[in-house]
């Protein structure tokens, strides 16, 4: 059937007259947008970055002590997992909670699957982990951490790689676990050993190398995930031997250690030292001295810069590591207990928060001055929707 032309213009003028009243929220896009944790009010922020500007809070987040986000593969959801056992998915467009559900004792975090349909929780309490419907939060299968009878571990450093696989550390049973969801309601794990209490991990940026920090030895366990049959072995092993480890305030984060110029590049657990690996022999090739003890060694996204925050009592400074010269370039402190980092995609920018000044600092990083400042209540943890299309994240 025919419009004639009178009603055809009709038509046309009113779908025109719709799109000019829609309101903007509902156009903009999300690849510029990111939350900041403000942990002891239990909410977030949403902000984004194209005008380093605050756009709402959305509270009832529960116990943001330590909490940890991930991000839909469209960008407009957060997943917040919060100490409580709490897992929130927050719309940033509509800026509210879409769902939330307790779904353990005691979480420090979660990622998505390749596919961006399922979210696994890492759980302290119970030990295990647990896979949830992205839409609906729907729990569709659990691992318990059992690893020998009637003894559970706490589970950590949980990554997603590829082929609907997670891969994660047991600190208490000294393993790594990697868990295939390809049939969600059916995972199977294949069990690891790692060495002495894996507290932390990280996926290498192409998904093929994990890494596992440990707290009760000297050394990082490294499993390649193209070849796992292989096992886990040992790098690192030597960096501390005959030295005495500092008390340690602070564990770092091995979540924000980075691979930068073909070298990797961590924290020395109770030590002042930044140490630096080849990526392909794994074998330490400098150490830096810094400042304190570090928590997050975070290379900007061309990887000629690395920034390091640190432990308490050198909290309040963040140093800048040169790449190519291998020496800090750059001291300064943007405020009281700087707890975290987060580089914008394109790294012209890094977001900074300083907990008990209450605020957000952006800082350019080829001259470091400060862009902007945002307030905030006792901020933490700063996630940009960019991590959405990154493998462990």
């Amino acid at each position: 059937m025919r419009l004639r032309p009178a009603i055809a213009s009709l038509v046309a003028a009113l779908a025109l007259a719709g799109c000019a009243t829609t309101p903007p929220e509902a156009l903009r896009g999300t690849g510029d947008l990111g939350v900041v944790i403000e942990r002891a009010a239990g909410r977030v922020q949403i902000v984004e970055h194209s005008t380093n500007s605050s756009l709402a809070t959305v509270p009832g987040l529960g116990d943001l002590s330590h909490a940890h986000v991930t991000f839909s593969r469209d960008g407009r959801f957060a997943y917040v997992f919060g100490r409580d056992g709490g897992l929130t998915k927050v719309d940033l467009l509509a800026r509210r909670i879409d769902k939330r559900i307790i779904q353990a004792g005691n979480s420090i975090g979660g990622s998505i699957s390749q596919d961006g349909r399922l979210i696994v929780a890492q759980n302290y309490e119970p030990g295990g982990i647990k896979a949830f419907d992205a839409d609906t939060l729907e729990l569709l299968s659990e691992v318990p951490a059992e690893y020998a009878p009637g003894k559970f571990s706490k589970v950590v450093g949980l990554a997603d790689v590829s082929g609907q696989r997670f891969v994660y550390a047991l600190f208490e049973a000294g393993e790594i676990w990697v868990t295939d969801f390809t049939n969600p309601r059916r995972p199977t794990t294949t069990r690891y050993p790692a060495g002495k209490q894996p507290y932390d991990g990280l996926v290498t940026p192409d998904g093929r190398y994990f890494l596992a920090g440990l707290f009760g030895e000297d050394g990082i366990s490294l499993l390649d995930l193209w070849q796992p049959e292989r096992g886990a072995t040992k790098i690192l092993a030597g960096y501390g031997r005959g030295e005495q480890k500092l008390p340690v305030f602070k564990m770092p984060h091995l979540r924000g250690w980075s691979l930068a110029g073909g070298q990797a590049w961590l924290p020395a657990i109770g030590r002042h030292e930044v140490l630096v690996a080849d990526a392909r022999s794994w074998q330490e090739t400098a150490r830096v001295a810094v400042k304190g003890q570090p928590v997050f060694v975070m290379a900007r996204p061309d990887g000629r810069q690395v920034w390091v925050n640190f432990a308490f009592p050198d909290n309040e400074w963040v140093q800048v590591i040169d790449t190519v010269e291998k020496r800090v370039v750059h001291t300064f402190s943007p405020g009281k207990a700087v707890l975290h980092m987060e580089f914008e995609p394109r790294g012209e920018e890094v977001w900074l928060s300083s907990r008990d000044s209450n605020r957000v600092s952006v800082v350019n990083t080829a001259t470091f001055a400060t862009r902007s400042e945002l307030p905030a209540d006792a901020p933490s943890g700063i996630f940009f929707t960019a991590r959405g299309q990154r493998i462990g994240f």
